[in-house]
């Protein structure tokens, strides 16, 4: 794996994007130590303004903490519809302007310009392609330039807010050198807390390190490590298309009536499509419950809730349309889940009421079915019965 001199990768990521969408919608917010996030004592910070964090607040602290160290700051619950809103605005922006651009989250994309500097020059592009986003949409945003993906976010991580850099090619590890192992993007505490206690804490030490011995300490991941140290990464900028739903339906080898039976199939098959839509780093907005009778009547019901693709409240949400949905007492031969309204997003920019040791909980649950498998954990209700 090689740099190389002909790519051309800009990563931009809006600043403090839910606090910048609430300054929109009230002005007098501007300047504020302003956290959105969970409004009780056991409710988790989803975002916090630049103010707030100079008090130390981040997201996923408990608002509790957030509290004592800074008493003064304002806390909002949050309203996700209108930062799907914006974030398509912006979305609709870069589509109309960029030949190839990625969405990696609700407020972050990467646009591969390849090619562009034998027309444009890529570093005048992006700059006015920077103040394009906030003079139409009104938020501010950060940029990095440079050969990969790898390199132009870190870049855009050093230079938030509004800040603008480019990293010429060649430069990249001297740029990534004095950094703190802790800046590389998917390094994780657990890797980063052994390296550190092995005398290891920034990236020029830790690129100097035989990948043979990287590879040793950690498996692939070493080499991972490695080869991110050393500013490598081949990853493409993969062409953004909108999903529309995630889905999922059985038809049954023998109609049903019983309840129990059809109770643990929806729990199976949210949980499913649940983590499916964790495992695409976004939200759903609308449920929706489908049932085929044994004679082929097909009736189907939606419920509009607040974005989350947390299963507690996915799971509800089925379970009451189909209380509500069932109303014949008929044979069902089909049965079907839909997720739609998809927003990208995660578990810290959602659980507003929801506790740390919960989005804790939930995450552990999904590392273990992206490691084993993801039958490998269900809720008991949803074991298929023999």
């Amino acid at each position: 794996m090689f740099l190389n001199p002909n790519r051309h990768i800009a990563h931009f990521d809006l600043d403090a994007f839910f606090v910048s969408v609430e300054c929109l919608k009230d002005s007098r917010l501007k300047g504020r130590p302003l956290i959105v996030g969970g409004s009780g004592d056991r409710g988790v910070v989803a975002a916090c303004s630049y103010e707030a964090r100079k008090f130390g607040i981040h997201s996923a602290m408990p608002i509790r903490m957030a509290r004592r160290l800074c008493p003064e700051a304002l806390i909002i619950r949050g309203d996700m519809e209108s930062y799907a809103k914006y974030s398509r605005l912006v979305t609709d922006i870069l589509r109309d302007d960029t030949p190839l651009f990625e969405k990696a989250s609700i407020d972050e994309f990467y646009i591969d310009m390849t090619g562009m500097d034998k027309y444009h020059g890529c570093s005048l592009f992006v700059e006015k392609l920077k103040k394009k986003v906030l003079m139409e949409s009104g938020l501010p945003i950060s940029y990095g330039l440079a050969s990969n993906k790898l390199i132009s976010k870190v870049a855009t991580n050093e230079v938030k807010p509004n800040g603008q850099i480019e990293i010429p090619f060649g430069e990249e590890k001297n740029f990534l050198a004095p950094l703190k192992i802790g800046k590389l993007p998917g390094i994780g505490q657990e890797n980063a807390g052994k390296l550190i206690r092995r005398g290891v804490e920034t990236v020029r030490t830790l690129a100097a390190i035989p990948v043979e011995m990287m590879e040793t300490l950690f498996g692939k991941t070493g080499i991972d490590l490695w080869r991110k140290a050393n500013g490598l990464d081949d990853s493409p900028v993969i062409p953004y298309r909108e999903q529309r739903s995630i889905s999922t339906e059985r038809t049954f080898q023998t109609d049903t009536i019983d309840l129990k039976f059809l109770h643990a199939e929806l729990v199976r098959m949210t949980e499913a499509i649940g983590f499916e839509l964790r495992s695409q780093n976004k939200l759903t907005g609308c449920v929706t419950v489908k049932l085929r009778y044994s004679n082929f009547d097909t009736v189907v019901k939606q419920k509009t809730i607040d974005y989350s693709n947390a299963d507690l409240l996915l799971l509800q949400t089925a379970q009451e349309i189909f209380e509500k949905l069932y109303d014949r007492r008929m044979l069902i031969r089909l049965l079907g889940i839909r997720f739609t309204r998809l927003v990208p997003g995660n578990y810290q920019i959602k659980l507003y009421e929801d506790t740390q040791e919960n989005i804790r909980l939930y995450q552990s649950i999904d590392h273990i079915k992206r490691r084993f498998g993801e039958q490998s954990l269900m809720r008991a209700v949803g074991v298929p019965r023999h």
